[in-house]
């Protein structure tokens, strides 16, 4: 049997931060323990790359170790999003208003989650959840393949 980064990450869809106040999800946070965070830290930290962290762990391929969306483009092995495929493929986004820095800035906004499949992302914190949810292309920094399929 092939478990694939996806097929793990998949089972948590529609894992949400907590509403309440002063109320965290721990599953949310220790996500962000895994990039160095406090297993206290809020979930209303940008905690997409956090997400990621866990089935990479998992299945013991690389990771980024980091918080920043955009520390995924230092990792894997560069293909096009018309190379990407489902299972593996991490897209990297630019986030926000206006223009933003190419990829060659790490620290700055940005969104990361796995190909979904043309013009679609698993990722977290979408929404503050985990979801599939469309992206524009034009936002579309990097892909990296973290496995060779």
């Amino acid at each position: 049997m092939n478990i694939t980064a996806f097929d793990l990450a998949s089972r948590y869809i529609g894992i949400r931060e907590l509403p309440e106040k002063g109320m965290d999800h721990p599953l949310i946070q220790w996500w962000l323990s895994l990039c160095g965070f406090s297993t206290h830290t809020p979930d209303e930290v940008a905690w997409c790359s956090a997400f990621l962290q866990e089935p990479f762990r998992l299945l013991g391929l690389p990771r980024s170790k980091s918080a920043a969306a955009r520390s995924w483009l230092t990792i894997g092995r560069v293909i096009t999003i018309e190379q990407a495929k489902v299972g593996f493929d991490v897209v990297i986004l630019k986030r926000g208003a206006g223009p933003q820095p190419g990829p060659e800035v790490i620290q700055a906004p940005g969104h990361v989650g796995l190909y979904a499949g043309p013009g679609n992302l698993l990722a977290g914190n979408q929404g503050n959840m985990v979801s599939v949810a469309p992206f524009d292309p034009s936002r579309v920094l990097g892909v990296r393949r973290l496995l060779e399929t």
